[in-house]
């Protein structure tokens, strides 16, 4: 299995320097860049199945499975209780933002806002795909400023508190969601690093968050980026299969040990077959590429 070093990945190591913050830096984005409040008052978080899968795919996703899998060092309790570091406050600051929504709405516009938030996340899902294809789109950082500057208004600043509890639980429970996923990884990690390939559940799931923004400008897509993600993530996993290959040799070796003097047996002209032969094809144009072991499309 291949292991992701994403040119994101490794610029923002290089920013921040070690994996605590590294991670921290992947998973509390959205809250720094107001996209998680954004999908509050996008209505993305009205019901436990929705928090899911914000949970899932905005602070969980491939970033934080790259950034355990590659990135981290230690058992998996000493990542385990980075996580829970990062994690806990996390939780906390989800709970605040989504009870102090209502004052952010009255700061910005929100309908505005949100169509920035929604090229936010777009262009994260691009940037996730490819580090190519994000070479050619603005910086999400970017984006989110001119977002804020074109849709602020000081004017009408007004300090209020979330009055639904309810949605107040489901923003809580989406970052405990997205908590929880990443300490998944953590215990499992010597596990998915032998049999998940991270650059395939990358690429899908980033097709899976750049459903997300779609919801965002009020397209019906349900669970679809939910879905997508799932998907991506069984694909993403190769079970081994050694039963075959020891099953093969003994065969041989009995066919061998069956013949009077170990020869070819009769009429046996045909030459033997090389390594060379009966080695699989490759697939087209993996011949010039320096990216070993990743899928075609990346």
């Amino acid at each position: 299995m291949s292991t992701s070093q994403h040119p994101v990945a490794l610029r923002m190591e290089r920013i921040v320097g070690g994996d605590a913050r590294l991670l921290a830096l992947v998973m509390m984005l959205p809250l720094v860049d107001g996209v998680f409040p954004a999908l509050i008052l996008a209505g993305a978080l009205d019901d436990p199945l929705g928090a899911i899968q914000v949970g899932l795919l905005i602070f969980g996703g491939s970033a934080t499975v790259a950034v355990i899998l590659a990135e981290m060092d230690g058992s998996p309790r000493e990542q385990a209780t980075v996580v829970m570091l990062v994690g806990i406050p996390l939780i906390l600051l989800a709970a605040v933002q989504a009870a102090l929504a209502p004052t952010f709405e009255s700061l910005v516009d929100i309908a505005i806002f949100e169509r920035f938030a929604a090229l936010v996340i777009a262009a994260i899902a691009a940037k996730t795909a490819s580090a190519t294809i994000g070479d050619y789109l603005p910086n999400p950082v970017v984006v989110i400023g001119l977002g804020l500057v074109a849709s602020v208004d000081p004017s009408g600043l007004t300090v209020q508190v979330m009055t639904d509890p309810v949605l107040v639980a489901n923003a809580t429970l989406a970052a405990a969601i997205g908590v929880a996923f990443a300490l998944t990884i953590a215990l499992t990690g010597p596990y998915l690093r032998r049999c998940m390939d991270i650059d395939r559940f990358r690429f899908g799931s980033a097709v899976a968050l750049g459903l997300l923004p779609l919801s965002l400008l009020g397209m019906a897509f349900g669970q679809a980026p939910l879905a997508a993600l799932l998907v991506a993530a069984v694909f993403a996993v190769d079970l081994p299969l050694g039963g075959s290959d020891s099953k093969a040799e003994p065969d041989a070796a009995a066919t061998l040990s069956a013949l009077p003097d170990g020869g070819d047996g009769e009429g046996s002209s045909e030459p033997p077959v090389t390594d060379s032969e009966d080695e699989p094809d490759t697939y087209p144009g993996d011949e010039t590429t320096d990216t070993a072991g990743r899928a075609p499309w990346l």
